[in-house]
């Protein structure tokens, strides 16, 4: 089986532990993406800490969960939005105004919306978490 989108699997399989309740997951798929993601999910309170294991295959990653997530995905296709169209896409992604985040991949790295609204850049819609 070719797996084609690694992020959205992880958010997948992330998001179906938090559901049954668990504290713990280890994902077995590693990447700049996913390990980027992760940090800006534990920066933004959404997951615990995580630890990369090296088995010699590929990492895997151990990742704390705090039960704090109600839905993560990843959007596609990735959109273009620049510094100004914020707000179109969180009435879109979002619930309400306020409640959850965008990751945003910008020239300055992987951020949330809202940190991207205070540097003044804009970049690519990657995913969603809330």
């Amino acid at each position: 089986m070719v797996l084609t989108d690694t992020l959205g699997d992880t958010l997948s399989h992330i998001l179906s532990f938090e559901k049954i309740g668990r504290k713990e997951v280890t994902l077995n798929k590693n990447s700049k993406i996913i390990s980027k993601t992760l940090e800006v999910l534990k920066d933004s309170g959404y997951v615990g800490s995580f630890e990369i294991i090296n088995d010699g295959r590929g990492n895997k990653i151990k990742l704390n969960l705090l039960n704090t997530i109600n839905k993560c995905g990843v959007i596609k296709p990735r959109h273009k939005v620049k510094k100004t169209e914020f707000e179109r896409f969180e009435k879109r992604y979002l619930p309400s105004k306020g409640f959850g985040i965008l990751l945003v991949s910008t020239s300055k790295g992987l951020m949330t919306n809202e940190e991207a609204k205070e540097k003044g850049v804009g970049g690519k819609l990657i995913a969603f978490c809330y």
